[in-house]
């Protein structure tokens, strides 16, 4: 069919122009041909393991240009002087586009993640994409197989509620993704380090206060109904009901008031948060480290 067609292209162009303008005509139409084949050989189809995106040039790639200059350098600094500090040494990178296309972000950001090889080629290569569609008002952190015991899914999609949603709904794109990218430090380094984390401290302050009031009155009740009150009951006896309205003296009574103080004090007592390790590390980037090991582990949502 399509010979057929192509013949009778061939003659009415010969009716049509002169001889000397039909090889041209051929040599024009035969270019074209071979450029749409080769077109079509090189446009490959869509792999998991291969990156949609070109290579990074940076842990944090904006391709939708919504992180202003000093943001971004910040970031990268942040990542690179974890990554140096951490052992092993965990990779993490930010990856923001304008689309993931007709392609599911999830797909689409686990290409990416394994395309890139972030991560190190040992044995224990921990790392972490975070992706943001812009346009689609979705993200989705991936994080390598290595790296779900301190990433677990349900925490990232946590950290991720927390953070990366308030700041986008407000289009504080770079708020968001710093934010994020300071919770996962915290949480890593904390399981890492066996330390408890911090993210509680700095996410609900009111809330952990709260609950340390209560713990400290509790405390002080038992204290003053099963201790204090029995002591002043037996001094009360000795002293053969003798009226007795100094809190200042020695025995039992004046204990009370220091006993309250001290458990309310040591109940009150704020925890410091972990650093999130936002200093600019003294080497460079260095690229990827080649790894890429990541099963689909990880949370996404929209905002």
């Amino acid at each position: 069919m399509c010979y057929d067609w192509a013949k009778r292209f061939i003659t009415k162009m010969k009716n049509r122009f002169p001889a000397i303008i039909l090889p041209s005509l051929l040599f024009v139409w035969i270019l074209l041909l071979t450029n749409l084949s080769a077109f079509s050989q090189t446009a490959t189809p869509f792999s998991i393991n291969d990156s949609p995106l070109p290579a990074p040039t940076s842990p944090v790639m904006d391709y939708a240009g919504v992180l202003d200059a000093n943001t971004k350098q910040a970031l990268e600094q942040k990542i690179i002087a974890f990554r140096d500090a951490s052992n092993p040494k965990v990779e993490l990178a930010v990856a923001i586009v304008p689309t993931t296309g007709d392609r599911d972000i999830f797909d689409y950001s686990l290409a990416v993640s394994r395309g890139w090889k972030i991560g190190s080629r040992e044995q224990d290569n921990p790392s972490a994409l975070l992706l943001i569609a812009v346009n689609d008002r979705k993200y989705y952190t991936q994080v390598s197989r290595d790296l779900e015991d301190e990433l677990p899914d349900g925490v990232v999609g946590q950290l991720q509620r927390q953070n990366l949603v308030p700041a986008f709904r407000q289009q504080n794109y770079g708020k968001g993704v710093s934010d994020t990218i300071d919770a996962y430090i915290r949480t890593i380094q904390s399981k890492q380090t066996g330390a408890p984390t911090a993210e509680t401290t700095e996410q609900q302050p009111a809330q952990k206060k709260s609950s340390l009031s209560v713990c400290g009155i509790g405390i002080c009740l038992i204290v003053l109904i099963f201790i204090i009150l029995p002591l002043l009951s037996r001094s009360s006896k000795k002293r053969g009901g003798k009226d007795d309205d100094d809190w200042g003296g020695g025995g039992a009574a004046s204990a009370l008031p220091w006993v309250i103080g001290s458990i309310l004090a040591s109940g009150s007592g704020g925890g410091s948060s972990s650093s999130s390790g936002s200093s600019g590390g003294d080497s460079g980037w260095g690229g990827f480290g080649g790894g890429g090991d990541f099963g689909g582990g990880g949370g996404g949502g929209d905002w």
